[in-house]
């Protein structure tokens, strides 16, 4: 049983009662206070609460409870997690995220202008970019004004990209810009490393590509060029017969059968430094 005994201060006698636990360890001011005047039990109970680290109890209120067929009414105000690529058809931020702790492939058959602004948005967001390009004249303005010193944009030759090390604090989006008949990547989408190819028309490898890849994005076609992507996405005729009309900066965005059309519009610092939107890229 614990007792309680009242110490003599240096240079006085008395002082603030101290509750002795029964190992002999003192618990000392409100604590021993507490179980002051108390019957042994309940002191007891106390001290047992108090040394597990509840501390005294406070006032006593009702749970929030909601029954099991209501759980479906909640929701939280939270958006996606990504890139901003532009904006839908009802004005809404159209959200892409990039950085993934699993492999994540995209294709995107359109111009240089939109791989540009992804690739800057994504560097904004703390990803690394490593362009894998043949013409790398297209990117060295874009690079050196994206981070600097930092070397946020890195920009590699056709097979040349070394492994890079993603990490959930350091994701990479491997951009690809190799062309109408890009080789197979030797460095490929995993946990924190996505991968984007850009296709400038519906090329021969485009059928190869779409199956390894979990979201393809379409801008402007001809006619022929849309009858057969709509065959190979299996496309409603209305998207079909829109691609051939889409304007600059709009791309039709395919994951299995979700579709969406995104406006991608420039801020002033891309606009100053990539131009207006266009689908066709600079001669």
């Amino acid at each position: 049983m614990a007792m309680t005994t009242p110490p003599t201060a240096p240079g006085g006698t008395g002082g603030a009662p101290v509750t002795t636990a029964p190992s002999g360890r003192p618990v000392p001011g409100p604590l021993g206070a507490a179980a002051q005047g108390l019957p042994t039990g309940h002191a007891a109970a106390l001290r047992a609460r108090m040394r597990a680290g509840f501390g005294l109890l406070g006032p006593r209120s009702g749970r929030h409870a909601v029954a099991p067929e209501d759980i479906d009414t909640l929701a939280l105000p939270v958006g996606d997690d990504g890139v901003v690529i532009g904006v839908d058809a009802q004005s809404r931020p159209a959200v892409l995220g990039l950085n993934r702790p699993t492999p994540y492939d995209i294709l995107l058959i359109g111009g240089l202008w939109t791989a540009q602004v992804l690739a800057l948005r994504a560097a904004a967001t703390g990803a690394r970019v490593a362009v894998e390009t043949g013409r790398a004249a297209e990117w060295t303005t874009l690079a050196h004004a994206a981070g600097g010193a930092q070397q946020c944009i890195t920009l590699h030759d056709v097979g040349r990209v070394p492994p890079l090390g993603p990490s959930a604090g350091s994701p990479v989006l491997v951009l690809r810009d190799c062309g109408m008949q890009p080789p197979r990547g030797r460095v490929v989408s995993g946990p924190w490393q996505s991968v984007l190819t850009l296709l400038p028309y519906l090329s021969p490898v485009a059928p190869r590509l779409m199956r390894q890849t979990r979201l393809v994005g379409v801008q402007r076609l001809s006619p022929d060029e849309s009858s057969r992507l709509g065959r190979l996405l299996a496309l409603p005729g209305a998207d079909v017969e829109s691609l051939p009309t889409l304007a600059d900066g709009v791309t039709l965005w395919c994951a299995g059968r979700d579709r969406q059309y995104v406006m991608t519009q420039a801020t002033d610092a891309e606009t100053g430094l990539l131009g207006v939107p266009r689908r066709m890229d600079r001669p």
